[in-house]
């Protein structure tokens, strides 16, 4: 596993099931090669183009999703058990690809983080499943990647793919309608 993807992601270690743990960590690997961005730029771009002088750094926005999706989730499993199952595994490589493709959507332009050339025709949710199917990354979390933003309203989500959504928007909500966007 690349060194510079497990400094970025130590919750790769949550992840059970090892086969599904390397794909996610090599989903990263590919978009980081093919990315204008280093792992250094994800600790200083901001984590959404759509809230005007964001602050709050990509990966600071990303590992919140992920613990409180993992969280979310362990609490659902303590209190629903199999009335509602959750596969923790898939929770967490969802929460962590979720955001996978704006290492494609994003550019960077004399230091400030903008929109792509290819991040125009594409978002992230359609670049990020297809590096995660490249990587062999299994339907139920490229579901997670497709579903987790807006493009996901017009799908079914699974119960997996409703944790990452509601803990990426309640991570992205409040600093838009705090700032009056």
């Amino acid at each position: 596993m690349n060194e510079a993807v497990l400094k970025l992601w130590p919750e790769l270690e949550w992840i059970s099931d090892e086969q599904l743990r390397n794909r996610t960590a090599h989903t990263w690997e590919i978009a980081l090669q093919r990315s204008k961005l280093n792992a250094g730029d994800l600790e200083e771009i901001p984590f959404t183009l759509l809230v005007k002088d964001c602050r709050v750094s990509f990966m600071a926005h990303k590992r919140a999703v992920v613990h409180i999706a993992y969280d979310a989730a362990r609490k659902m499993e303590q209190f629903f058990g199999q009335e509602l199952p959750v596969d923790l595994d898939v929770v967490v490589a969802g929460a962590i690809l979720a955001d996978v493709g704006k290492l494609l959507e994003y550019d960077l332009v004399d230091g400030k983080a903008v929109v792509s050339d290819y991040g125009r025709y594409l978002r992230h949710p359609f670049s990020g499943v297809g590096l995660a199917m490249e990587c062999g990354v299994p339907q139920e979390v490229c579901h997670i990647i497709a579903a987790h933003a807006g493009e996901g309203d017009m799908v079914k989500r699974s119960t997996e793919a409703y944790i990452v959504h509601h803990a990426d928007f309640m991570t992205f909500l409040p600093f838009k309608n705090r700032l009056g966007m």
